[in-house]
């Protein structure tokens, strides 16, 4: 029914590029995201389209529960 659940198609992947650095992507099956290690983003995916717009990316910093201490 599905190839492997990416819901996205692999030749795409491929050819997909970071919009703001022109460089390779990494697809994160878990997570269902494209990973920009350049730019450190990760450009979410909805109903298997990858949205390529930097305002709607996600910064790799900001993972959840990663919080500085404030001493």
């Amino acid at each position: 029914m599905g190839n492997a659940g990416t819901g996205v198609d692999p030749k795409l992947l491929e050819i997909l590029v970071c919009p703001l650095t022109h460089g390779p992507l990494r697809y994160d099956a878990a997570r269902s995201e494209l990973i920009s290690e350049r730019a450190g983003l990760a450009y979410p995916i909805r109903d298997g389209i990858p949205i390529m717009l930097v305002e709607e990316a996600r910064k790799l910093d900001d993972a959840p529960g990663a919080s500085s201490p404030a001493g």
